[in-house]
């Protein structure tokens, strides 16, 4: 592949110009100077020096991501997530629990595949391990690995060969389209038949961005779900999207469609003198169809509340077009990653986590997965933490309709949602050394003792 552009820094004489772009193969309009140094790596060595230093000032608290409350890891995993789903929220809890989840797989007699999607992975990654150790165990292991991951394309590469020499069936992406999805699949043989453990998340299986960006993963037992991730799998290995499901959202066929009609159900709720309302949480926001729809619902009365972290195409609070949108981007101490989809009022309500940013490059063009959160737990969960983030007034600022970014005083103390969520989890671990216990009751996680803390936090 030739490279797309060059970029340099000093001074080049057009003699040595021509020359370069005659050997590597790039037009002069694509040649770029640049005063920024091209390699950073020098930052980590001044980072290193002023942690030895009295520059404690210059430093975040150190924050360590915890094992979460809602699994014991010290007794088998896979029994807790089919009596109830999982729900992690990275970085505030650890990625160990999905890590030693693939472990007990690849040990686990009744576990006869492991299927999972592969786009940026940690430089030494527990994740391939436990893939490796089930192959050399026997299981079946089918592991798509997305080698177009920008930036990861030489790490994957050598990666796929590791899998591919431990046995593992390796798919070399999909023609045509980038799979960024975020999916793993567990099958078992039971007496009662297949059983799919299922994990869908926003993020990827990489261990240190887990304790670098927010990201949500769902680990479920519901075997619909498990059936359509099966159908997911079943279309890559033969080459193909999936062209029709049932609960979850899979791009580039089934996801776009899917938003757009969930929005016109909002729009058709309030012509019928109802609420109406729409909660996003993405990265960018680039989709022209999308955004059309979007603003028909604004226009029609429905409450949009928006969480933008990068790139928006839409100006919030036009009158006449969008004044019923509200749109504010976090940016924090951790980069925000996670992907969020509200759709109705809270008797009604219909939640996602996604892989998907509303970009076109992501509805049309990428393999793209969404899950519902259907456990009623697991979906109050997201509504405070999306409430939450909504009034983050410390790293929120509100976009408005001039385009630009303000602050918001919205307390009198400043809320820091990303410091709250990491509290939360703090506060309930120190309030019962046996919180895993109490997490493991059928009627819920403690769940009058966590709302009244959630209550407490953003007070």
């Amino acid at each position: 592949m030739n490279p797309v552009r060059m970029e340099f820094t000093g001074t080049l004489n057009k003699k040595m110009m021509h020359a370069l772009c005659k050997t590597i193969h790039v037009e002069k309009e694509h040649v770029f100077r640049s005063d920024v140094p091209l390699d950073l790596s020098f930052v980590f060595a001044i980072q290193s020096y002023l942690k030895n230093t009295n520059a404690g000032e210059l430093f975040y608290p150190r924050r360590t991501p915890r094992p979460t409350p809602q699994l014991n890891d010290k007794e088998s995993l896979i029994p807790q997530i089919l009596e109830k789903d999982v729900l992690l929220s990275y970085p505030f809890e650890s990625m160990k629990s999905f890590i030693n989840l693939l472990y007990e797989a690849a040990e686990d007699e009744s576990v006869v595949s492991i299927k999972m999607t592969l786009y940026r992975l940690a430089n030494k990654s527990q994740i391939v391990d436990a893939l490796v150790e089930a192959a050399e165990n026997g299981k079946e292991v089918v592991v798509l690995v997305e080698l177009r991951a920008r930036f990861d394309e030489e790490n994957n590469i050598e990666y796929s060969r590791k899998l591919e020499e431990a046995g593992c069936h390796v798919i070399y992406g999909l023609n045509g389209y980038k799979v960024h999805s975020k999916l793993c699949l567990i099958s078992r043989k039971t007496e009662q038949g297949v059983s799919y453990v299922t994990q869908i998340g926003t993020g990827n299986y990489n261990e240190k961005t887990s304790a670098l960006y927010t990201d949500l993963s769902l680990i479920t037992g519901n075997q619909e779900i498990g059936k359509e991730a099966a159908e997911v799998f079943a279309a890559l290995l033969r080459g193909e999207t999936v062209e029709e499901t049932h609960l979850l959202l899979v791009a580039p066929k089934c996801l776009q469609n899917k938003v757009l009609d969930m929005i016109e159900e909002e729009i058709q709720h309030v012509k019928n003198g109802e609420e109406g309302y729409i909660g996003i949480k993405i990265n960018s926001l680039t989709d022209k169809v999308i955004i059309s729809k979007l603003v028909e619902a604004s226009q029609a009365g429905v409450k949009i509340e928006m969480i933008v972290r990068g790139i928006c195409c839409l100006i919030p609070g036009v009158k006449g077009y969008t004044e019923n949108i509200t749109v504010i981007s976090i940016v924090g101490r951790f980069l925000e990653h996670s992907r969020i989809y509200r759709f109705g009022t809270k008797e009604r309500e219909n939640v996602y986590i996604a892989s998907a940013d509303f970009m076109t490059r992501n509805t049309l063009r990428r393999v793209e997965v969404a899950a519902p959160v259907l456990d009623e737990r697991l979906k109050n969960q997201l509504d405070w933490m999306f409430e939450t983030m909504m009034k983050d007034d410390e790293k929120g600022k509100c976009l408005t309709e001039k385009g630009i970014y303000v602050d918001r005083n919205l307390h009198v103390q400043k809320l820091n949602s990303q410091e709250c969520f990491m509290r939360l989890l703090m506060q309930m671990r120190k309030k019962d050394r046996n919180s895993r216990k109490i997490f493991r009751r059928k009627n819920g996680i403690g769940e009058g003792e966590r709302i009244e803390l959630q209550r407490d936090i953003t007070k």
